[in-house]
């Protein structure tokens, strides 16, 4: 007599039949996760992250091939960068560590580098697991070279690896993060650091629920390092980098990532997103699910094209940008504010209709005073 399904089973099952029943799942990686947090609305990237849909895959079946990545190049010289800093057992980055976040601690002179070399990915995060352990216990500094760490995300492990951690002589943990855009006097591109943010902050979860099978519980900082090229150079600068935010709002979007039974629910009986369905079949399944477009997305979401064509193609106001849709209200489409605009519709009582109207009434005055001239 077979075993009763429980929640999460039936769970794994219904994401498995949305994927598809040959498709293998995509592992959700810091970068995804950190994208879910910047677009917590976006019914339909929760689903197929949730279930494992390749996107760019998914993107190219669609007819929308995606862009989105880093080229070649940018990776070869991300991967040069962090093998500078890195260099020397991690000397200058555990001396940027102490400079930036821990003056007061004793200077890292004989640092600790554990080998954290495992079977698989599993075995890679109990070996971290086990060093974070032991560099906590010694109570000196300890550098973790690309730690691996499993966070659960819908029932199921995503495994994380960060750039380095670093354990402080008093036990603390603090996640570094080692990006290639430049720091030009002294700071860097706000959404740059906004997005290496969103993705510390993942990193700083996961190492939260290993600190918690801890006694006593480690303490993981909320201030992550970010290094960078030092202006146009190839010398490494630093900044810290306050993420309590960004954790915040991580925290929360996984927490509904995980309720994401509900979103399944929702779907017609038989909807599957496998790339080798008929482009219309497929197109109606993806369409199934609600999306919130915003031009971020461009830059964050591989599916990005295709969302942009629907919401150009129903007018929604949301192409223009979230700010410009937080100032409209209840207008929700480009022809409903011109309407409003025009005194064709809306309510006149409507804060954003009002400022329509006299933006409008403005514009006509204005032309009509060109035209005189």
């Amino acid at each position: 007599m077979p075993l009763p399904r429980t929640r999460g089973t039936a769970l794994r099952q219904r994401l498995a039949e949305l994927r598809g029943p040959e498709v293998p799942a995509k592992a959700l990686d810091a970068r995804a996760l950190a994208a879910l947090a910047a677009n917590p609305g976006c019914k339909r990237r929760a689903i197929l992250d949730g279930a494992g849909v390749n996107k760019t895959t998914l993107a190219s079946a669609l007819g929308s091939p995606s862009a989105f990545g880093q080229s070649q190049f940018a990776l070869t010289r991300g991967n040069a960068f962090e093998a500078k800093v890195k260099a020397d057992g991690g000397a200058e980055l555990l001396r940027l560590v102490h400079e930036r976040l821990d003056r007061g601690a004793e200077p890292p002179a004989d640092a600790q580098v554990p080998d954290l070399t495992g079977i698989g990915p599993e075995g890679r995060t109990a070996r971290t697991a086990l060093a974070l352990r032991e560099a906590t216990e010694k109570q000196g500094w300890t550098l973790l070279d690309h730690p691996m760490l499993a966070l659960d995300v819908a029932g199921s492990p995503a495994f994380l690896e960060p750039d380095a951690v670093v354990v402080h002589p008093d036990g603390s943990w603090t996640v570094v993060e080692i990006k290639s855009f430049p720091m030009l006097d002294g700071s860097a591109d706000p959404s740059k650091v906004g997005a290496a943010a969103r993705q510390a902050a993942v990193y700083v979860l996961a190492l939260e629920e290993v600190a918690a099978r801890m006694e006593p519980a480690p303490k993981v900082r909320h201030r992550i390092l970010l290094v960078c090229p030092k202006d146009f150079s190839n010398l490494p600068t630093a900044s810290a980098v306050d993420i309590r935010k960004q954790r915040a709002v991580t925290a929360r979007q996984l927490a509904r990532l995980t309720r994401i039974q509900d979103i399944a629910d929702a779907l017609p009986e038989g909807t599957c997103f496998a790339p080798d369905l008929p482009v219309e079949q497929l197109t109606e399944a993806v369409e199934s699910v609600p999306a919130t477009y915003a031009p971020e997305c461009l830059s964050a979401c591989e599916l990005a094209f295709h969302c942009r064509d629907r919401s150009r193609e129903a007018g929604a106001v949301t192409s223009l940008g979230r700010s410009v849709r937080a100032e409209l209200g209840g207008l929700t489409t480009v022809e409903d504010v011109l309407a409003a605009a025009r005194g064709e519709a809306g309510d006149p009582d409507d804060p954003a209709v009002a400022a329509l109207r006299r933006a409008a009434e403005l514009r006509a005055e204005a032309l009509g005073t060109v035209a005189c001239r």
